[in-house]
């Protein structure tokens, strides 16, 4: 099979998302709650990723991307996915397209790699769901959906009353594929480098979200053939690795946390992403993209 792409380019960029540092754990004191911001987190605020649920990629040139897992929301497509790193599919393969103000794309670039047994060839077509989940919702409708907000669990969702998805924001990991029928076996994943290509939303399977070490991936050059493909192997970004993080070492695991969107501070961080405020912000801007304003997480110390 030819290699999946990824159709559509978008114009314009997006501000990558920031991975917050953990502090390390104090007990606050009533007097520094109290003069904390309104959407300021508390502890409470913050809930751990299984280490299951993250992906890390080790470039063979140095530099880590960990990837949070939406397990949720395509899970024949991850379980592909897990499938696919607990047998070392990707170690020795590569990041072999770079389009500018699009996407990154990784896999095996030959087609041709024998893939491990027990995949779903053609899963689902796991682009939505039925239902309206969102426990926090943006102010403003949507240009894409009627509606935008977060999940439980902390994802970028957009909907419609009938369905919801997740959206194709900065950071997201989506799976390569062919025309459809095809969906994408998971083999040939992707990850939006430039403004949120929105109009992917329900047309590709999202799987994740790069929570770490996106730089690694929108600092590439970019393909010098079409679509940013590259031309010449040499071009290539070699991968060493891509594992769960379940299956490392239990020292060299990253672990990260996401913070809860159903707590009033949350909807009070909502507020000051739509309407910033002086000295800098003069005009507030009234409503914000939910692509502007992604769920916070944050890394935890080695050994936390």
């Amino acid at each position: 099979m030819t290699n999946p792409v990824v159709l559509l380019p978008l114009l314009l960029q997006a501000a990558a998302p920031v991975v917050q540092p953990a502090p390390v754990p104090v007990a606050p004191s009533a007097s520094a709650q109290a003069a904390a911001a309104p959407g300021d987190p508390l502890p409470e605020d913050w809930v751990t990723i299984p280490d299951d649920e993250i992906l890390v990629m080790t470039l063979a040139k140095g530099g880590m991307v960990a990837i949070r897992l939406a397990v949720p929301y395509a899970p024949i497509h991850i379980g592909n996915v897990r499938k696919l790193a607990l047998a070392h599919w990707w170690d020795g393969t590569s990041i072999y397209r770079a389009q500018d103000n699009y996407v990154a794309q990784w896999g095996d670039a030959s087609g041709k790699k024998p893939l491990p047994p027990g995949l779903v060839a053609t899963p689902p077509a796991e682009y939505d769901r039925p239902g309206a989940s969102a426990v926090a919702r943006l102010g403003r409708r949507d240009p894409y959906a009627d509606w935008a907000g977060y999940s439980r669990d902390g994802w970028p969702m957009a909907g419609n009353f009938q369905s919801e998805w997740l959206t194709h924001c900065y950071g997201m990991v989506g799976v390569g594929r062919d025309m459809a029928p095809d969906t994408g076996n998971g083999a040939e994943l992707y990850a939006a480098i430039g403004h949120g290509p929105r109009a992917l939303d329900r047309n590709v399977a999202l799987i994740g979200r790069v929570v770490d070490g996106v730089e690694h991936l929108s600092t590439l050059p970019r393909g010098t053939g079409d679509l940013g493909f590259y031309a010449t192997e040499a071009e290539r970004t070699p991968i060493a690795s891509i594992r769960l993080a379940s299956d490392m070492p239990e020292a060299a695991r990253p672990r990260y946390q996401y913070r809860k969107p159903d707590s009033p501070r949350f909807a009070a961080w909502i507020a000051g992403r739509e309407n910033r405020q002086p000295p800098f912000f003069m005009v507030p801007a009234g409503g914000a993209d939910i692509c502007n304003a992604m769920p916070p997480v944050r890394r935890l110390p080695m050994g936390g």
